[in-house]
């Protein structure tokens, strides 16, 4: 079975291109391996798939934290509407593009007075993740006389079946429960802030088409809800993403199209009518960054034992891992692999991809179907775009770290 990733990427000469590079030639120019390469082509297509796909009227926001590689960063500045921040150094980064400050929400929870204070004075959008955080929000806008722009992030009291992780419903450490935002809505009403509005993120990482639109539906009846009781006007809905992206040989990619469907039906039958001039946006991380990345990694040693092959590459799950199994993986699954510089070669024998550190876990791919391999070939983990280098234990074993480019 032909895993769904590697459809996008092609090969010249029996080798697979990366952003039009044959793979062994980009490693050479690269200068090093391991080396993680994104594939800009393939970003600049998939935001253009979303606006085809997506009703008009929805802004796309990018999620910093899935890639927040300054020169993806930069890229994607000019297709997207927004970003999403996560940590004053994601700010900055963004910050660091054309994309105008007003157009950067800064979520998650644990701010420190001076991430807040950073916010603030770039005059980004502060998603408010308790009330003890509003109150030093208020109280940091004060001191630097600025008002401060917030909206308020809501911990729905519904749940998303299908996610690989739930970020709302029952207790949450993200956002605040939606049974007391009317309370803090009145509160704010008194403060000096320039208050916008609501997000919910309830879900990530799901490919289930049906589930993300009944979230969206459950997300649109609360907002106006919240919306009815608020004394002040909304005018800034996100309604988070969870679009997911399909890591394992039996899963089927997102059905965008009904997605899209669904919302175009949620904004005219349903937002348009109450919040006519409300921004609408959907955050989306994974879905636009993991499939258009590359993980390249070289073969140092190939042995047997005890009838089974090992490949032992330069890399491991200090740069990769998700793909290891130990980022979140109940039963550990392969990501897809390939012999990128044998893109033409058919499989001709199973093996176990193994890194370079001291210990089992680190495991890339398990009794995998590869064409032979030797000593010096290029292995490469696809969907490796988001939450690879940034989410790793980079400094486990003291290895050296990963390149990154963008071709």
């Amino acid at each position: 079975m032909t895993h769904p990733a590697l459809a996008s990427f092609e090969g010249r000469s029996g080798a697979l291109l990366i952003g039009g590079i044959p793979v062994d030639r980009l490693a050479e120019r690269v200068g090093s391996t391991p080396f993680f390469a994104y594939d800009r082509a393939l970003l600049t297509r998939r935001v253009q798939l979303l606006r085809d796909t997506l009703p008009a009227g929805v802004n796309i926001s990018y999620a910093v934290k899935a890639n927040p590689m300054p020169a993806v960063v930069q890229h994607l500045s000019g297709l997207v509407d927004a970003f999403d921040v996560a940590s004053g150094l994601e700010l900055r980064t963004a910050l660091d593009t054309p994309m105008p400050a007003d157009l950067v929400s800064f979520a998650g929870p644990g701010k420190t007075d001076a991430e807040l204070a950073q916010a603030i004075a770039a005059g980004a959008t502060i998603e408010l993740e308790s009330e003890t955080e509003a109150e030093r929000v208020v109280a940091t806008g004060g001191r630097l006389g600025i008002r401060p722009r917030v909206a308020i992030r809501v911990n729905p009291d519904f749940s998303v079946k299908g996610s690989g992780m739930r970020l709302g419903g029952g207790p949450q450490q993200f956002g605040i429960d939606s049974e007391r935002v009317p309370a803090l809505l009145k509160e704010l009403a008194h403060a000096d802030l320039d208050f916008l509005g609501f997000h919910v993120f309830a879900g990530s990482q799901n490919l289930r088409a049906e589930s993300i639109c009944q979230a969206q539906r459950q997300t649109v009846e609360l907002m106006l809800r919240l919306a009815d009781e608020s004394p002040l006007p909304i005018r800034y809905l996100n309604l988070g993403g969870g679009f997911g992206i399909p890591y394992f040989a039996k899963d089927e990619p997102l059905n965008l199209a009904t997605v899209g469907a669904n919302l175009r039906e949620l904004i005219e039958g349903s937002i348009r009518p109450k919040l006519p001039d409300a921004r609408i946006i959907v955050e989306l991380g994974r879905y636009i960054v993991g499939e258009c990345g590359v993980y390249v990694t070289r073969v140092v040693d190939r042995k047997e034992s005890r009838g089974k092959t090992f490949l032992v590459v330069d890399g491991g799950l200090h740069h990769q891992l998700a793909a290891s199994g130990n980022f979140g993986q109940v039963i550990r699954r392969n990501y897809p692999l390939a012999i990128g510089n044998r893109w033409a070669d058919q499989p001709g024998e199973q093996v176990t991809v193994v890194g370079c550190l001291c210990t089992p876990l680190d495991l890339l791919g398990d009794n995998v179907t590869l064409p032979r391999a030797e000593v010096g070939d290029l292995v490469v983990l696809f969907q490796a775009g988001a939450y690879g280098l940034t989410a790793s234990p980079t400094a486990f074993l003291s290895h050296p770290l990963p390149a990154e480019v963008l071709v």
